[in-house]
Protein backbone atom coordinates (compact mmCIF):
# COMPACT_ATOMS: atom_id res chain seq x y z
CA UNK A 1 0.00 0.00 0.00
CA UNK A 2 1.68 3.44 -0.43
CA UNK A 3 0.33 6.55 1.52
CA UNK A 4 0.32 9.80 0.38
CA UNK A 5 3.66 10.62 2.24
CA UNK A 6 5.02 7.81 0.03
CA UNK A 7 3.95 10.11 -2.71
CA UNK A 8 5.38 13.13 -2.08
CA UNK A 9 8.70 12.06 -0.70
CA UNK A 10 11.70 9.21 -1.92
CA UNK A 11 12.02 6.11 0.30
CA UNK A 12 14.78 7.40 1.76
CA UNK A 13 13.95 11.04 3.02
CA UNK A 14 10.16 9.44 4.49
CA UNK A 15 12.81 7.20 6.69
CA UNK A 16 14.63 9.33 7.22
CA UNK A 17 11.75 11.81 8.50
CA UNK A 18 9.92 9.15 10.61
CA UNK A 19 13.16 8.31 12.48
CA UNK A 20 13.14 12.18 13.26
CA UNK A 21 9.43 11.94 14.61
CA UNK A 22 10.21 8.82 16.56
CA UNK A 23 13.28 10.25 17.84
CA UNK A 24 12.19 13.24 19.20
CA UNK A 25 8.44 11.58 20.91
CA UNK A 26 11.33 9.21 22.65
CA UNK A 27 14.07 11.94 23.63
CA UNK A 28 14.64 12.23 27.58
CA UNK A 29 15.52 15.81 29.24
CA UNK A 30 18.74 15.26 30.04
CA UNK A 31 19.56 17.45 33.48
CA UNK A 32 22.38 17.51 35.22
CA UNK A 33 22.60 17.82 39.08
CA UNK A 34 26.39 18.81 40.52
CA UNK A 35 28.60 16.57 43.26
CA UNK A 36 31.89 18.28 44.68
CA UNK A 37 34.01 16.81 47.15
CA UNK A 38 38.16 16.19 47.01
CA UNK A 39 38.42 12.78 44.79
CA UNK A 40 42.88 13.68 45.33
CA UNK A 41 44.72 14.11 48.36
CA UNK A 42 44.92 12.66 51.30
CA UNK A 43 41.10 12.63 52.08
CA UNK A 44 40.21 11.67 48.90
CA UNK A 45 38.54 8.27 49.85
CA UNK A 46 35.88 10.21 52.05
CA UNK A 47 35.43 12.36 48.52
CA UNK A 48 35.00 9.20 46.78
CA UNK A 49 32.51 7.63 49.33
CA UNK A 50 30.16 10.84 49.18
CA UNK A 51 29.89 10.45 45.18
CA UNK A 52 29.31 7.11 45.12
CA UNK A 53 26.33 7.42 47.28
CA UNK A 54 24.88 10.54 45.03
CA UNK A 55 25.88 8.28 42.39
CA UNK A 56 23.82 5.42 43.22
CA UNK A 57 20.80 7.35 43.63
CA UNK A 58 21.04 8.55 40.49
CA UNK A 59 21.45 5.24 38.72
CA UNK A 60 18.51 4.13 40.85
CA UNK A 61 16.09 7.13 39.97
CA UNK A 62 16.64 6.61 36.64
CA UNK A 63 16.05 3.12 36.13
CA UNK A 64 13.58 3.38 38.00
CA UNK A 65 12.32 6.20 35.89
CA UNK A 66 11.61 9.86 36.72
CA UNK A 67 8.66 11.86 34.83
CA UNK A 68 8.59 15.87 35.59
CA UNK A 69 5.78 17.92 33.74
CA UNK A 70 4.83 15.14 31.77
CA UNK A 71 8.32 14.94 30.17
CA UNK A 72 10.57 11.46 31.08
CA UNK A 73 13.58 13.19 32.90
CA UNK A 74 17.39 11.25 32.44
CA UNK A 75 19.89 12.27 35.32
CA UNK A 76 23.27 13.14 34.79
CA UNK A 77 25.66 13.74 37.50
CA UNK A 78 28.29 15.90 36.89
CA UNK A 79 30.91 15.26 39.41
CA UNK A 80 34.03 17.51 40.33
CA UNK A 81 36.92 17.60 42.16
CA UNK A 82 37.90 20.52 44.70
CA UNK A 83 40.76 18.57 46.12
CA UNK A 84 39.83 19.80 50.02
CA UNK A 85 40.82 23.57 48.45
CA UNK A 86 39.00 26.77 49.06
CA UNK A 87 40.27 28.58 45.86
CA UNK A 88 39.80 25.51 43.93
CA UNK A 89 36.05 24.49 45.36
CA UNK A 90 34.86 28.25 44.07
CA UNK A 91 36.41 27.35 40.91
CA UNK A 92 34.58 24.55 40.51
CA UNK A 93 31.14 26.05 41.87
CA UNK A 94 31.15 28.66 39.00
CA UNK A 95 31.78 25.39 36.54
CA UNK A 96 28.71 23.98 37.40
CA UNK A 97 26.88 27.00 37.41
CA UNK A 98 28.46 27.30 33.96
CA UNK A 99 27.48 24.14 33.04
CA UNK A 100 23.76 24.98 34.46
CA UNK A 101 23.29 22.26 36.83
CA UNK A 102 20.14 22.07 38.67
CA UNK A 103 21.34 21.79 42.31
CA UNK A 104 24.92 20.53 43.83
CA UNK A 105 25.41 18.01 46.53
CA UNK A 106 28.23 19.40 48.26
CA UNK A 107 31.45 20.13 49.36
CA UNK A 108 32.18 17.60 51.48
CA UNK A 109 34.19 19.90 54.05
CA UNK A 110 32.86 23.47 55.48
CA UNK A 111 35.93 24.97 54.28
CA UNK A 112 34.82 24.29 50.88
CA UNK A 113 31.09 24.38 51.74
CA UNK A 114 31.13 27.78 52.83
CA UNK A 115 32.80 29.95 50.36
CA UNK A 116 31.72 28.04 47.07
CA UNK A 117 27.77 28.94 49.08
CA UNK A 118 28.05 32.42 47.60
CA UNK A 119 28.57 31.20 44.14
CA UNK A 120 25.40 29.00 44.36
CA UNK A 121 23.33 31.34 45.81
CA UNK A 122 24.12 33.99 43.35
CA UNK A 123 23.19 31.91 41.09
CA UNK A 124 20.17 30.52 42.56
CA UNK A 125 21.29 26.96 42.75
CA UNK A 126 20.11 24.62 45.31
CA UNK A 127 23.11 23.38 47.82
CA UNK A 128 22.82 20.54 49.78
CA UNK A 129 25.88 18.94 51.77
CA UNK A 130 26.07 15.23 53.20
CA UNK A 131 28.82 16.63 55.71
CA UNK A 132 29.69 20.03 56.61
CA UNK A 133 29.29 20.54 59.86
CA UNK A 134 30.63 24.32 60.43
CA UNK A 135 27.50 26.13 61.59
CA UNK A 136 28.75 29.37 59.56
CA UNK A 137 27.97 27.18 56.31
CA UNK A 138 24.18 27.56 56.39
CA UNK A 139 24.23 31.11 58.47
CA UNK A 140 24.99 33.41 56.12
CA UNK A 141 21.51 34.19 55.04
CA UNK A 142 21.62 32.49 51.90
CA UNK A 143 18.21 30.63 50.90
CA UNK A 144 20.18 28.64 49.09
CA UNK A 145 22.19 26.25 51.54
CA UNK A 146 20.96 23.00 53.39
CA UNK A 147 22.87 20.06 55.10
CA UNK A 148 21.69 16.94 56.70
CA UNK A 149 23.74 15.78 59.08
CA UNK A 150 23.80 17.92 62.64
CA UNK A 151 26.31 21.15 63.40
CA UNK A 152 29.88 21.12 65.29
CA UNK A 153 27.79 23.42 67.53
CA UNK A 154 25.59 20.31 68.51
CA UNK A 155 28.78 17.96 67.92
CA UNK A 156 31.57 19.68 69.65
CA UNK A 157 29.00 19.78 72.83
CA UNK A 158 27.91 16.17 72.33
CA UNK A 159 31.66 15.00 72.43
CA UNK A 160 32.36 17.24 75.65
CA UNK A 161 29.70 15.47 77.26
CA UNK A 162 30.85 12.10 77.25
CA UNK A 163 34.20 12.99 77.76
CA UNK A 164 33.11 14.45 81.27
CA UNK A 165 30.07 12.37 81.95
CA UNK A 166 31.01 9.10 81.14
CA UNK A 167 35.28 9.61 80.59
CA UNK A 168 35.45 11.37 83.81
CA UNK A 169 37.72 13.57 82.03
CA UNK A 170 39.03 16.26 84.28
CA UNK A 171 41.80 17.72 82.12
CA UNK A 172 42.35 17.87 78.16
CA UNK A 173 44.55 19.59 75.34
CA UNK A 174 43.13 20.42 72.12
CA UNK A 175 44.79 20.67 68.59
CA UNK A 176 43.20 21.89 65.34
CA UNK A 177 44.10 21.41 61.94
CA UNK A 178 43.48 25.66 60.67
CA UNK A 179 40.64 24.84 58.36
CA UNK A 180 37.34 26.08 58.80
CA UNK A 181 35.78 22.38 59.89
CA UNK A 182 38.57 21.71 62.44
CA UNK A 183 38.79 25.36 63.86
CA UNK A 184 34.83 25.10 64.46
CA UNK A 185 35.02 21.68 66.38
CA UNK A 186 37.30 22.24 68.60
CA UNK A 187 36.27 25.36 69.40
CA UNK A 188 32.60 24.25 69.97
CA UNK A 189 34.66 21.67 72.14
CA UNK A 190 36.34 23.91 74.12
CA UNK A 191 33.57 26.10 75.26
CA UNK A 192 31.73 22.93 76.13
CA UNK A 193 34.50 21.25 77.91
CA UNK A 194 35.23 24.63 80.11
CA UNK A 195 30.92 24.81 80.72
CA UNK A 196 31.12 21.35 82.52
CA UNK A 197 34.40 21.81 84.40
CA UNK A 198 37.15 20.25 82.72
CA UNK A 199 40.11 22.20 82.67
CA UNK A 200 41.61 22.96 79.01
CA UNK A 201 45.27 22.83 79.27
CA UNK A 202 46.29 24.32 75.68
CA UNK A 203 45.20 24.39 72.68
CA UNK A 204 47.54 24.63 69.41
CA UNK A 205 47.35 24.75 65.80
CA UNK A 206 48.93 22.53 63.29
CA UNK A 207 48.03 22.43 59.64
CA UNK A 208 45.71 19.73 57.50
CA UNK A 209 49.11 19.04 55.38
CA UNK A 210 51.28 18.22 58.60
CA UNK A 211 52.83 15.02 58.81
CA UNK A 212 55.34 15.62 62.20
CA UNK A 213 53.64 16.00 65.26
CA UNK A 214 56.06 15.36 67.54
CA UNK A 215 56.66 18.74 68.49
CA UNK A 216 53.05 19.42 69.93
CA UNK A 217 52.97 16.22 71.43
CA UNK A 218 56.22 16.40 73.27
CA UNK A 219 54.76 20.12 74.46
CA UNK A 220 51.71 18.37 75.29
CA UNK A 221 53.66 15.36 77.24
CA UNK A 222 54.59 18.32 79.71
CA UNK A 223 51.14 19.18 80.49
CA UNK A 224 50.39 15.29 81.42
CA UNK A 225 46.36 15.57 80.23
CA UNK A 226 43.93 13.38 80.39
CA UNK A 227 43.09 13.55 76.81
CA UNK A 228 43.73 15.27 73.55
CA UNK A 229 40.87 16.77 71.73
CA UNK A 230 42.22 16.79 67.95
CA UNK A 231 39.93 18.59 65.47
CA UNK A 232 40.86 17.69 61.64
CA UNK A 233 40.63 14.46 59.20
CA UNK A 234 41.96 11.46 59.62
CA UNK A 235 44.79 11.94 56.74
CA UNK A 236 46.39 13.71 60.01
CA UNK A 237 44.90 12.92 62.94
CA UNK A 238 46.02 8.75 62.52
CA UNK A 239 49.64 10.12 62.52
CA UNK A 240 48.92 12.53 65.23
CA UNK A 241 47.40 9.49 67.23
CA UNK A 242 50.48 7.04 66.19
CA UNK A 243 52.93 9.64 67.18
CA UNK A 244 51.02 9.76 70.54
CA UNK A 245 51.57 6.53 71.19
CA UNK A 246 54.89 5.98 69.77
CA UNK A 247 56.22 9.16 72.23
CA UNK A 248 54.50 7.70 75.72
CA UNK A 249 51.55 9.95 75.90
CA UNK A 250 48.98 8.51 77.86
CA UNK A 251 46.10 10.78 77.41
CA UNK A 252 42.93 9.55 75.58
CA UNK A 253 42.08 10.80 72.23
CA UNK A 254 39.08 12.40 70.96
CA UNK A 255 38.18 13.76 68.11
CA UNK A 256 35.09 14.47 65.82
CA UNK A 257 33.51 12.86 62.07
CA UNK A 258 36.52 13.85 60.31
CA UNK A 259 38.61 11.14 61.75
CA UNK A 260 35.80 9.09 62.52
CA UNK A 261 36.46 6.38 59.69
CA UNK A 262 37.60 2.61 59.70
CA UNK A 263 40.63 4.70 57.62
CA UNK A 264 41.64 5.73 60.81
CA UNK A 265 42.18 2.13 62.00
CA UNK A 266 44.81 1.57 58.83
CA UNK A 267 46.46 5.25 59.98
CA UNK A 268 47.04 4.54 63.55
CA UNK A 269 47.65 1.02 63.98
CA UNK A 270 46.94 -0.07 67.40
CA UNK A 271 46.74 3.64 68.29
CA UNK A 272 43.05 3.72 67.03
CA UNK A 273 41.83 1.58 70.48
CA UNK A 274 42.74 5.00 72.39
CA UNK A 275 40.48 7.13 70.43
CA UNK A 276 37.03 8.13 70.73
CA UNK A 277 34.97 10.12 68.28
CA UNK A 278 31.98 11.24 67.22
CA UNK A 279 29.81 11.31 63.92
CA UNK A 280 27.55 13.98 62.98
CA UNK A 281 24.90 11.68 61.93
CA UNK A 282 23.33 8.16 62.96
CA UNK A 283 25.36 5.36 63.07
CA UNK A 284 24.44 2.84 60.27
CA UNK A 285 23.08 0.13 62.49
CA UNK A 286 21.02 2.29 63.54
CA UNK A 287 19.42 3.42 60.02
CA UNK A 288 16.14 1.77 59.58
CA UNK A 289 17.29 0.86 56.23
CA UNK A 290 21.20 0.86 57.15
CA UNK A 291 22.02 -2.95 55.83
CA UNK A 292 19.82 -3.04 52.45
CA UNK A 293 21.47 0.44 52.14
CA UNK A 294 24.90 -0.99 52.89
CA UNK A 295 24.87 -4.41 50.55
CA UNK A 296 23.42 -2.28 47.68
CA UNK A 297 26.89 0.10 47.89
CA UNK A 298 28.70 -3.41 48.69
CA UNK A 299 27.53 -4.69 45.33
CA UNK A 300 27.69 -1.63 43.53
CA UNK A 301 31.42 -0.46 44.14
CA UNK A 302 33.12 -3.74 45.68
CA UNK A 303 34.20 -1.83 48.97
CA UNK A 304 32.10 -0.98 52.12
CA UNK A 305 30.92 2.07 52.85
CA UNK A 306 33.39 4.87 54.28
CA UNK A 307 31.15 7.34 56.36
CA UNK A 308 28.57 9.51 54.21
CA UNK A 309 27.42 7.97 51.61
CA UNK A 310 24.32 7.37 52.82
CA UNK A 311 23.57 11.09 53.49
CA UNK A 312 24.95 12.04 49.68
CA UNK A 313 22.24 9.37 48.47
CA UNK A 314 19.53 10.88 50.92
CA UNK A 315 20.45 14.21 49.15
CA UNK A 316 20.02 13.21 45.75
CA UNK A 317 17.05 11.83 46.61
CA UNK A 318 15.99 15.18 48.70
CA UNK A 319 16.69 17.36 45.54
CA UNK A 320 14.69 15.11 43.13
CA UNK A 321 12.07 14.93 45.42
CA UNK A 322 11.25 18.67 45.48
CA UNK A 323 11.70 18.73 41.83
CA UNK A 324 8.60 16.23 41.91
CA UNK A 325 6.96 18.65 44.23
CA UNK A 326 7.49 21.64 41.68
CA UNK A 327 6.88 19.32 39.20
CA UNK A 328 9.60 21.53 37.22
CA UNK A 329 13.31 21.03 36.22
CA UNK A 330 13.52 24.87 36.92
CA UNK A 331 16.35 25.81 39.50
CA UNK A 332 13.87 28.76 40.80
CA UNK A 333 11.07 26.33 41.52
CA UNK A 334 13.26 23.44 42.77
CA UNK A 335 14.64 26.22 45.37
CA UNK A 336 10.87 27.18 46.00
CA UNK A 337 9.97 23.71 46.99
CA UNK A 338 13.10 22.70 49.29
CA UNK A 339 11.57 24.51 52.43
CA UNK A 340 8.62 22.34 52.20
CA UNK A 341 10.81 19.33 52.46
CA UNK A 342 9.67 15.71 54.44
CA UNK A 343 11.87 13.02 53.40
CA UNK A 344 11.99 9.81 54.76
CA UNK A 345 15.15 8.46 53.37
CA UNK A 346 18.12 5.63 54.69
CA UNK A 347 19.34 7.91 57.46
CA UNK A 348 15.97 9.10 58.48
CA UNK A 349 13.35 11.76 58.38
CA UNK A 350 15.05 14.72 56.72
CA UNK A 351 12.99 18.26 57.90
CA UNK A 352 15.10 21.65 57.58
CA UNK A 353 14.85 24.66 60.24
CA UNK A 354 14.86 28.59 58.46
CA UNK A 355 18.54 28.19 57.87
CA UNK A 356 18.39 24.90 56.47
CA UNK A 357 19.85 22.89 59.03
CA UNK A 358 18.13 19.64 60.29
CA UNK A 359 15.28 19.94 62.81
CA UNK A 360 16.10 16.65 64.76
CA UNK A 361 19.63 15.72 64.07
CA UNK A 362 21.80 13.01 66.09
CA UNK A 363 25.02 12.37 67.18
CA UNK A 364 26.98 8.80 67.05
CA UNK A 365 30.07 8.28 69.60
CA UNK A 366 32.62 5.72 68.43
CA UNK A 367 35.84 3.82 69.35
CA UNK A 368 38.02 1.02 68.02
CA UNK A 369 38.51 -2.04 69.53
CA UNK A 370 40.99 -4.32 67.65
CA UNK A 371 41.21 -1.49 64.87
CA UNK A 372 37.54 -1.91 64.03
CA UNK A 373 35.33 1.05 64.77
CA UNK A 374 32.43 -0.04 67.00
CA UNK A 375 29.45 2.05 68.61
CA UNK A 376 29.56 3.68 71.87
CA UNK A 377 26.36 6.02 72.29
CA UNK A 378 24.28 8.10 70.09
CA UNK A 379 22.64 11.47 71.39
CA UNK A 380 19.28 12.56 69.57
CA UNK A 381 19.06 16.79 69.50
Amino acid sequence: MTTNLQRMLPISAAVALFATFATTAQADEVVRIGHVAPLTGGIAHLGKDNENGARLAIEEINKKGLVIGGQKVTLELDAQDDAADPRTATQVAQKLVDDKVLAVVGHLNSGTSIPASKIYSDAGIVQVSPSATNPVFTLQGFKTTYRIVATDAQQGPALANFAARTLKIKSVAIVDDSTAYGQGLASEFEKAARSLGINVLSHDATNDKAVDFRAILTKIKGENPEAIMYGGMDSTGGPFSKQARQLGVRAKVLGGDGVCNDNLADLAGEAADNVVCSVAGVAFEKMADGPVFLAKYQQRFGHPVEMYAPYSYDALYIIVDAMKRANSTDPAKILAAMPMTDHKGVTGETTFDAHGDLKHGVISLYTYKGGKKTLLDFVRL
